[in-house]
């Protein structure tokens, strides 16, 4: 054997050992892969993918071991609506249909969808409304942006913050579930001409609305999502 045979084997191996250093050696412990296209067992994840779609309820998180995470299956219901109250009753009927159902997380979900929709009404954001309406309120919502778009006039509209947003109903329904909210919330709203004349509201003024909506979902879909079911005004 030549010199620089030898010499070629030595570098070889020293090249080898290099890189096994560096990428290291399987064991048939190594975690798999990530799949960016593999599907995911929460339907949050896949939820989190579509726009404009706001998931109210959230899922719990898992048992730790030997420990469950909540102490009792209407712990959450309790702190939000006083137990022997109807309102305490069925929000445990939509919890025996749901167990995913957590009312705390259902409201904060709720302040979010109620920011987004007044906002998309105002904008006259009909694909927005679409994912976060029911087809009969869908239909109502944009029947008032079409009669705004046919007089040329816009909404000049800004968002203040959501003071109060309780839950003073609640039903479980054969399959439907149905939750209602009282929100207090603040915006600034006018309505305006083109040469920007005010029809109504008031462009600089921050006014206090108070609102009654119901929230509904088919208990037995997979799809996690809850729709704006019903609307009115407390002062109407």
């Amino acid at each position: 054997m030549s010199f620089g045979t030898i010499f070629f084997i030595i570098v070889a191996a020293i090249v080898l050992f290099q890189l096994r250093s560096v990428l290291g050696k399987r064991t048939g412990n190594e975690r798999p892969p990530f799949d960016p296209y593999s599907r995911r067992d929460n339907p949050r994840d896949d939820a989190a993918r579509n726009d404009n779609v706001v998931t109210l309820p959230n899922r719990r998180g898992t048992e730790i071991e030997g420990e469950a995470a909540v102490a009792t299956p209407y712990e959450t219901i309790d702190k939000v609506a006083k137990p022997g109250t109807p309102v305490n009753a069925e929000l445990r009927r939509i919890r025996d249909a749901d167990p995913s159902f957590d009312p705390k997380e259902f409201l904060d979900g709720a302040k979010i969808a109620y920011e987004m929709i007044v906002t998309g009404f105002a904008d006259g954001d009909r694909k927005l409304l679409k994912n976060l309406l029911s087809p009969d309120v869908y239909q109502g919502f944009e029947q008032a942006i079409s009669e705004r778009e046919q007089r040329d006039e816009r909404m000049q509209f800004s968002f203040v913050g959501i003071e109060d947003a309780t839950i003073v109903s609640a039903e479980q329904k054969d399959r439907e579930a149905m939750v209602t909210l009282r929100i207090v919330a603040q915006i600034i709203s006018a309505v305006v001409k083109p040469d920007d004349t005010v029809v109504d509201g008031d462009p600089e003024t921050v006014v206090e609305v108070k609102d009654v909506w119901t929230f509904a979902r088919d208990t037995r879909s997979r799809d996690p999502n809850w729709k704006l079911a019903g609307t009115e005004s407390e002062d109407a």
